[in-house]
């Protein structure tokens, strides 16, 4: 009976060892625009929407989104990557918080505060381009350690 019940322990365990990967979540899905996302960060995952997608092709729009800090940020840096067909086509990074210049109302947070914004965006873009496309976005601290990290699929089909 024993034998059987450690048998059982160490199949749930490595079941739940297996199924460590986060969920994909939706960010938006109207007529011919998909966005989904799934944390890339194996120990956090996080919260994001927007209201609508067809508010992405505005100029400016809301997001909110959350989670709680794992690491303080004294100094937060961004790089996002486009990737097509698995090939990065595209990379973009940036300095948001920094002592004396910071870009966003959450820098200087420490560790295991929650971290919530909802307010706008300005992407500095006029369209989204079309197809089948990857975005993988790093937030990564001044010890470049991953703040949240994420994979973002995109699919347009939207004539503009």
């Amino acid at each position: 009976m024993k034998t059987s019940n450690v048998l059982v322990l160490i199949l749930v365990l490595l079941y739940i060892n297996v199924s460590t990967e986060w969920p994909t979540h939706t960010v938006c899905k109207e007529d011919n625009l998909e966005i989904h996302y799934k944390s890339c960060d194996p120990q956090q995952d996080f919260a994001f929407s927007i209201d609508r997608c067809s508010d992405i092709t505005t100029h400016t729009f809301n997001i909110r989104a959350a989670m709680v800090l794992r690491h303080s940020i004294k100094k937060l840096y961004a790089k996002v990557d486009l990737i097509i067909n698995g090939k990065t086509i595209l990379t973009y990074s940036e300095t948001l918080c920094e002592p004396g210049h910071s870009k966003l109302i959450f820098c200087g947070k420490k560790k295991g505060e929650h971290l919530y914004y909802e307010g706008p965006v300005t992407l500095g873009i006029k369209e989204i381009p079309q197809g089948d496309y990857t975005i993988s976005a790093k937030l990564t601290n001044e010890d470049h350690t991953t703040v949240a990290c994420a994979d973002f699929t995109v699919k347009n089909y939207l004539d503009y």
